[in-house]
Parts: structure tokens; C-alpha cells; sequence
């Protein structure tokens, strides 16, 4: 191979080796960052907070079975009607449910993570107001306690025009 060629191919080798390292280096961050680690942003906002029950502090206790198979663990709670149905994972009763019934919010007693079936994501219980009830009784429940303060940091806006 000529002196000319070995310097093409050199070239063209290093920006598919540096391209790669880029690939790479994405990969790492979506990892970190993306679904790959766990992580999910949760919404503060859902449009299907209307069908919620008017009584969220009265609700099973996180050990209670699913009511179709009886499955002991996996469960979720309604947030409109109250039944407590196995997750996807096991029999998928919960996911039936909001296909039947068109009950989009649930409150998963493993992690008590809230999910809303119309919007295909997880919600803050602990911001949005009227998930905190349902979030917080859950957590006495399942430990004891109430659950600790999440604080919220507010971004402070000067507002040059006005002096303040």
C-alpha cells in the first residue's frame, strides 16, 4: 500500500474510531441519564385527575391481594374505584382494568409510585396536590410513619423593570 492509500485509510480508521467513541460516550450518558438507569422524570401535570375518588385517605392496606387472582405482591390501587389489582408484571389485572374501565391513575403499593395509564407515565404524588393525600396514607401504611418533607427549591426571577 502506498505512502498516499496507508494516509487515506488512517484517516478514514481515526474518524470511525473517534465517531465510535462518540457513540460510546452518548450511550454512557443515556445510560446515566435515560431509562437504561433507572431513572424517570416523573409529570407534575395530568389532565385525568378527574376521575380520581373523592376519598383517597380510606384505602387498603398495601398487603392486601389482588381481588381477581389474590396474588400477594406486585399490586396497585385504583385511584378511582379503589380495587387493588396485580401489576403487568404478574396477571396484569390492573392494566385490564384501566382497558375496561377507563380508570387511568394508580398507586403501585411496592414503591408507591403513582402512574397514569393515559398519559403513559409515572406522576409526582408528592407535588400534585391531590395525589398527596392517597401518596401519604400509603406511606403510613406500609411504614409506620409519615413520609419525609421533600423540599422544593424555587427559582427567584429579578424583575428588572419593577425595581425588585
Amino acid at each position: 500500500m502506498g505512502d498516499k492509500e496507508k494516509t487515506v485509510c488512517d484517516s478514514s480508521s481515526s474518524s470511525r474510531d473517534q465517531s465510535k467513541v462518540e457513540e460510546e460516550e452518548e450511550e454512557a450518558l443515556m445510560a446515566l441519564y435515560g431509562s437504561e438507569s433507572g431513572w424517570v422524570e416523573a409529570r407534575i401535570h395530568c389532565d385525568h385527575l378527574d376521575t380520581l375518588s373523592s376519598d383517597l385517605i380510606h384505602i387498603p392496606t398495601p398487603d392486601t391481594p389482588c381481588n381477581r387472582c389474590h396474588h400477594p405482591a406486585e399490586n396497585w390501587l385504583c385511584l378511582s374505584c379503589k380495587d387493588v389489582l396485580c401489576s403487568r408484571f404478574i396477571n396484569k389485572h390492573m392494566l385490564d382494568h384501566y382497558q375496561q374501565q377507563n380508570h387511568s391513575v394508580a398507586l403501585s403499593f411496592s414503591d408507591l409510585s403513582v402512574w397514569c395509564f393515559s398519559c403513559n407515565s409515572y406522576l409526582d404524588a408528592q407535588v400534585m396536590l391531590p395525589l398527596r393525600p392517597v401518596y401519604e396514607t400509603a406511606y403510613i401504611l406500609k411504614f409506620g410513619e409519615a413520609p419525609p418533607v421533600r423540599t422544593v427549591e424555587f427559582l427567584q426571577v429579578d424583575d428588572s423593570t419593577s425595581g425588585n
